[in-house]
């Protein structure tokens, strides 16, 4: 059985937190019951410098459950920083990790194949949309030309796929070669040398809370991923400042 570890962007999640932690932590718990991951297995929350008390939720969350840690960064990095500090962090504590947003729109039981798929010798795995019905004819048009843009532009992103992925330990390690700071993982998994399976969801309405990402951190998202087409690995594994506050777990 693998060591899995959900890790999961928190800014300004008053809202989300107490609402989805605890169908996170079920779904850790159906899968270890089921003898399909080990009982080390758990979920970082990372506080990405939250105006609001998320911090001190998760808190609350680690005293209630010890498969619960937190990682709390000293001011707000953004989404894909916050993400890569929970990645490095958890790499050392499992056997792969499951990146996941905090306002559950990523269907939580496509874990359970990307658990199978590991287990076959998947090294990643990469929760894809399977429709996008419900978004306006303008999103899907633009969506469809935002990734062909993207892939023109050598990023090689996959269509209809954003941080809802898992990991194996030798994925994290090859990824951190790229650095910790400024990445557009999506864009960068598919350099990796090492096969990518999919698994097809439907993407539900959030939870609670409303969407951090305005146009502004999305037209920087669209930035870095012109750029990530260019970026080259290092020779050795590097990893850089993650500018973590404080540390929960163990």
């Amino acid at each position: 059985m693998k060591t899995i570890y959900l890790v999961v962007p928190c800014y300004n999640e008053h809202d989300a937190l107490p609402l989805t932690a605890p169908v996170m932590l079920k779904k850790l718990r159906e899968l270890t019951d089921a003898g399909k991951i080990s009982p080390e297995s758990g979920v970082l929350f990372i506080d990405d410098g939250s105006g609001d008390d998320t911090w001190e939720i998760i808190k609350s969350l680690r005293a209630r459950d010890v498969r619960v840690s937190g990682l709390r960064l000293s001011r707000n990095r953004g989404h894909q920083n916050a993400l890569m500090a929970g990645l490095v962090t958890a790499m050392d504590w499992c056997d792969a990790t499951v990146s996941m947003d905090a306002d559950l729109q990523d269907d939580i039981n496509a874990i359970d194949e990307m658990v199978e798929k590991l287990a076959a010798g998947a090294e990643i795995v990469c929760g894809v949309r399977s429709r996008r019905d419900t978004d306006s004819f303008l999103k899907r048009v633009t969506a469809q030309g935002y990734y062909g843009l993207m892939n023109l532009c050598g990023a090689g992103i996959i269509y209809d796929h954003a941080d809802f992925r898992l990991l194996s330990r030798e994925a994290l390690r090859r990824l951190c070669r790229y650095g910790t700071e400024d990445l557009f993982i999506r864009g960068l998994i598919t350099r990796l040398g090492l096969p990518i399976e999919k698994v097809y969801y439907e993407r539900s309405a959030r939870a609670a809370g409303e969407s951090k990402y305005t146009l502004k951190k999305m037209l920087h998202l669209a930035m870095r991923g012109f750029s990530c087409g260019k970026m080259k690995p290092a020779a050795d594994m590097r990893v850089d400042e993650l500018y973590a506050a404080e540390v929960l777990h163990g």
